[in-house]
């Protein structure tokens, strides 16, 4: 018979708790994930159901354009009444904008 040394057998068993961890690591990383994408949805519908104006200063966010947040924000005229904005393709995260509603009549 063949003798397996010490080291060799506790290598191979810290070996397989390892890949145990990391097997039940990433089980909880998909349950996690999902509960979270279930809190962006309801809290997306809770914004669609309120209908809640944006404030009247709005500091731009990474990603969007002013087409954007002229849709979410319900004003048409952002670069009419924001004169410190010369190019409207020039908007980046941080910019100060002023915005005001557009208002059905």
């Amino acid at each position: 018979m063949v003798r397996v040394h010490s080291s060799t057998t506790l290598a191979e068993a810290v070996s397989w708790y390892c890949a145990m961890f990391l097997a039940i690591m990433l089980v909880l990383n998909c349950c996690d994930q999902s509960s979270e994408s279930e809190y962006m949805i309801e809290m997306t519908r809770k914004n669609i159901m309120t209908n809640r104006p944006c404030d009247e200063i709005y500091v731009v966010r990474e990603g969007e354009t002013l087409h954007t947040i002229s849709e979410k924000c319900g004003d048409p005229f952002i670069v009419e009444k924001n004169p410190h904005i010369h190019d409207p393709d020039d908007v980046f995260p941080g910019l100060v904008i002023k915005i005001t509603p557009f208002q059905n009549r």
